[in-house]
Parts: structure tokens; C-alpha cells; sequence
């Protein structure tokens, strides 16, 4: 069977740019806006499932209010965290860690920021939380809200992109995908 999993990413910040990781952040009156109009058409979800960091959490709770869904917040959907980094532009890093930034942009899985998460764990973490996902909710829709380090990793995964590539995936606040997980968590974007 197959899990149909629909990813958006929360929208624009109160603190803006930088990388925010495990900071706590809320949506700007915009960030609102955009993960409203990314699912103006929901689409046949069964449930909800969120990162319980607020600037996803928020959002869920309002949409499963609003459509009279299930909702359930994983940790493990959490961002990357990004240790000293966290809330730090990346025009300071460049000046800061000009050769730390472009070690990890050539490979996260290579590079790990001062005091972070290591971008294998990371990939190990949120694996965990999908496979886990497909196993309880096999045949279901689930709408998944999350992070863009999240997305890019699934996507990266589901186009069979090399993994140092990761980074190089786009994924706009707001921005909807969708994917499905098959046996083994073998993933697909659809």
C-alpha cells in the first residue's frame, strides 16, 4: 500500500531570515497568508500532522479545526538544528565562517555547524518519523506540515538527487509537495 503524504512549509517569520532551525519563531500576518492559500483546495486529507515547533503547530491546529481532522504534532519533523548558527544570517556567517559555510553548502552530510545536529542524524530522525507514519496510516492522506530542511531532504530523497545535493532543492515558505511512501519508505514525488 501507499501513503500519500502532502507537504507545506510553514510560512515567513516573525524574525525573518537566517537559518532558524529549533528556534521557536512565529508566522508574520504574511507566513498566515501563504500556507492559507497553499491549501485553499484541501485535498482529501485523513489527517494532520505537524512539526511542534509554532510556526507549523499554529496553522495545524487552526486547519484541523477548520476541516474537523485529526491532528497530532512529531517531534522528529522538527527542523535541523543548526547549533551556533541558529538565527544567524547567512551574509554574517560569511564573514564569521566564510570556510564553515561553504563546507556545509558543498555537503551538509560532510559539515556540521558548531554545536548542531549532523545532517545524517538528522536524515535518520526524520526517515524515522515517515516510516513510522507509512506504518500507522498505510492507504491514508496526510497532510504534513513542516520545515524547509525537512522538504528538501524528502525531496532529495524522492528525486534520487545525491545527497550533498540536498541544499540545492527549493522549497519557498508556503510551498506544497506532494509525495508517496511505499514499502520500505521507498519515496515518490507526485
Amino acid at each position: 500500500m501507499t501513503l500519500r503524504l502532502d507537504l507545506l512549509r510553514h510560512g515567513e517569520t516573525e524574525r525573518g531570515g537566517g537559518l532558524r532551525g529549533s528556534l521557536d519563531d512565529a508566522l508574520t500576518p504574511l507566513g498566515w497568508q501563504q500556507m492559507r492559500e497553499a491549501v485553499a483546495s484541501p485535498f482529501g486529507w485523513d489527517r494532520i500532522v505537524s512539526s511542534p515547533l509554532q510556526r507549523c503547530a499554529r496553522f495545524a491546529g487552526e486547519l484541523s479545526s477548520q476541516l474537523s481532522l485529526p491532528m497530532s504534532l512529531e517531534p522528529d519533523l522538527q527542523e535541523l538544528h543548526f547549533g551556533d548558527w541558529e538565527g544567524v544570517g547567512t551574509a554574517q556567517l560569511m564573514e564569521a565562517d566564510p570556510e564553515g559555510l561553504g563546507l556545509f553548502w558543498d555537503n551538509p552530510y560532510s559539515f556540521t555547524p558548531p554545536n548542531g545536529e549532523p545532517v545524517l542524524a538528522f536524515s535518520e530522525r526524520v526517515r524515522g518519523a515517515v516510516l513510522r507514519l507509512h506504518q500507522a496510516h498505510d492507504g491514508e492522506r496526510i497532510l504534513l506540515i513542516s520545515h524547509g530542511g525537512v522538504m528538501r531532504l524528502l525531496l532529495a530523497q524522492a528525486r534520487g538527487l545525491p545527497r550533498e545535493q540536498l541544499l540545492q532543492v527549493v522549497v519557498g515558505h508556503g510551498g506544497l509537495f506532494g509525495l508517496d511512501v511505499n514499502a520500505g519508505c521507498a519515496l515518490t514525488e507526485v
